[in-house]
């Protein structure tokens, strides 16, 4: 044995003496480590996504994003009745820690909400610091949560919504704000960085008790006061719907218009939706505005707008005469009246009191290319009236040059066939004639009133496509039309009217329908000091002429504008201007 002790010792005592610095080594390791751990060292490789990554796990459950929206403006008619307003809805969430029973509160949870008793309570059992209950409820079915007195345990954020206190009243002029708080048509539409403020991103703790409420709001919209008169709007959808249940007409549109300044007073289409429960439409059409978007071919209207630019050119002075045999040969087509009559020797303004489409494309013949088509391009056809609304079109014409462009189109052109224009080009034109030859942009837009600064909008005009002297000898002959003419229907009692009205065939990719029109009247009074214009158009009447369809509804209408908008009968303002007053200076 003594001899093995002697062996091993060495050994022993070898390890005994090292040991203390293996200790120190492991020591001075660990100190390392440390070091480095406190210092973030371990994240020296990883990348910024790979951080980002990270920390959004190590706060999941923790925090949420809250989207905060501004409150956006509200909309006015020009007489400050409210026609568009924010609501409030709620999102509801609820934390499962803080409930004292969650039995009983998934029971009423379940009665206020609509949902089964059986998700409620999973819901108020889960082992999560907060659950999503409802992304959205109506402000009722808010105040009802509130009532159930489920403390901290139930949390509502506010969430704004767009509201239409006049429910379909100027549904398609006004347009509607959808779930993404977007304005889509209309005014909600064209002004949508106005009326929509600057909303906010909030981070907010899931944990109840850091939880704070999410009061705190971006920055406002602005408000808009429109042009638009609340009163006039309702007479004129009222009379719509009345002219197309009379007349079978299946669609249609009433204008109304200040011709001074370019002010649209009312704006009536059919069919129309709510705003309110814009995702109940089934059509898409229904959204859209007929009157700015509806192209159409205008029919004998436009033999205004053609007299009017052979006068202005020179090419013709008011006693113009011409020889009606009853036909004309043009590019190839022969041109007929409407009644298939010749009408011997016809002056100008015949041309108009018999709506005579030869009349019309000799005029535009004699003008040629070269002074007929600038002249409806200063009128403003073929490009948009700018109109502050969302989904103006442009309307069609084809001059020389384009593809499309024949012979023939100069001839019918010249009364409204082959060319496609929109109401609101249309009424837009005519007013230039009722506006001394200055022609105004629409407009629906009277003021913003950003947070206390306001903005007014100014009238501003498009051009003059004709002289006030043109313009005076078209009226006129307007009011011939409506005194001596085809369209005495539209004749007001103590009124002086100047109009006109157009029968349009319909086309189709091959061809004219048969036996259906679109109908139209445009007229303004009173012809010497214009105050309104109304356009009034139905899409496939059970009568086929405009005279006997749409005149009638422009009476029925003015008949009641004059009293509502307060226009005196010419004898009471001749005397009032006896005396050195005038009407002229009143806000329509």
């Amino acid at each position: 044995m003594a001899t093995q002790t002697s062996v091993y010792f060495p050994q022993q005592q070898s390890f005994r003496k090292r040991l203390p610095f293996v200790v120190v080594a492991l020591i001075a390791a660990s100190l390392l480590m440390l070091g480095r751990l406190a210092s973030f060292q371990f994240q020296i490789g990883l990348s910024p996504e790979a951080i980002t990554y990270l920390e959004g796990l190590r706060d999941a459950g923790y925090n949420r994003e809250l989207r905060i929206a501004a409150n956006r403006g509200n909309i006015y008619d020009r007489n400050g009745e409210v026609l568009a307003v924010n609501s409030l809805e709620y999102q509801v969430g609820l934390s499962p820690n803080l409930l004292e029973d969650p039995r009983e509160a998934a029971t009423q949870l379940a009665a206020v909400l609509g949902r089964p008793e059986l998700e409620m309570f999973e819901a108020a059992t889960a082992n999560v610091p907060w659950v999503l209950l409802a992304s959205r409820v109506s402000a009722e079915v808010g105040q009802r949560l509130t009532a159930l007195d489920l403390g901290s345990g139930l949390q509502m954020s506010p969430l704004p919504r767009r509201s239409y206190p006049q429910g379909t009243l100027a549904a398609q002029v006004i347009g509607f704000v959808g779930g993404d708080l977007t304005g889509y048509y209309g005014v909600e539409g064209y002004y949508q960085d106005t009326l929509e403020g600057q909303a906010r991103d909030r981070t907010v703790s899931n944990i109840p008790f850091e939880a704070e409420q999410a009061d705190w709001q971006g920055d406002q919209g602005a408000d808009i006061v429109l042009t638009i008169d609340r009163d006039v709007q309702y007479l004129v959808e009222t009379q719509l719907l009345n002219a197309l249940s009379q007349s079978g007409a299946e669609s249609g549109s009433i204008l109304v218009m200040n011709p001074r300044n370019g002010d649209i007073l009312g704006m009536a289409n059919f069919p129309s939706f709510d705003p309110n429960a814009y995702f109940n439409v089934e059509d898409p059409a229904q959204l859209v505005n007929l009157a700015i978007s509806g192209n159409y071919e205008p029919g004998s209207v436009m033999k205004i707008i053609t007299v009017a630019a052979a006068l202005d050119r020179g090419v013709i002075t008011p006693d113009f005469t011409y020889f009606d045999n009853g036909s004309l040969e043009v590019g190839g087509i022969t041109v007929r009246n409407w009644d298939r009559v010749a009408h011997g020797t016809v002056d100008a303004t015949q041309i108009l009191v018999q709506s005579l489409n030869i009349g019309a494309a000799t005029l535009a013949m004699m003008m040629g290319p070269d002074q007929f088509y600038p002249e409806l391009n200063e009128f403003g056809f073929g490009r948009r009236t700018g109109v502050d609304l969302q989904g103006e079109e442009s309307g069609i014409f084809y001059a020389p040059g384009d593809p499309d462009w024949a012979e023939a189109n100069i001839a019918t052109n010249s009364f409204g066939q082959g060319i496609s224009v929109t109401p609101l080009q249309m009424l837009t034109a005519v007013n230039a004639i009722a506006n001394g030859g200055l022609m105004m942009q629409p407009r629906v837009v009277h003021q913003i009133n950003d947070n206390g600064e306001i903005f007014t909008s100014q009238p501003s005009a498009l051009g003059r496509p004709i002289s006030a002297e043109t313009a005076s000898i078209v009226t006129r002959m307007m009011v011939s039309v409506v005194d001596d003419g085809l369209d005495e229907s539209a004749s007001l009692p103590g009124y002086t009217i100047a109009g006109k009205t157009g029968t349009a065939e319909i086309p189709t990719p091959f061809g004219y329908e048969s036996g259906t029109s679109i109908v139209t009247f445009v007229g303004f009074l009173p012809a010497d000091d214009p105050q309104i214009s109304i356009l009034i158009r139905l899409d496939r009447p059970r009568e086929y002429w405009a005279s006997v369809v749409a005149a009638p509804v422009f009476r029925d209408l003015a008949e009641r504008l004059v009293v509502q908008l307060a226009i005196p009968p010419d004898a009471t303002r001749r005397e009032l201007a006896v005396q050195g007053g005038s009407i002229s200076g009143i806000s329509r």
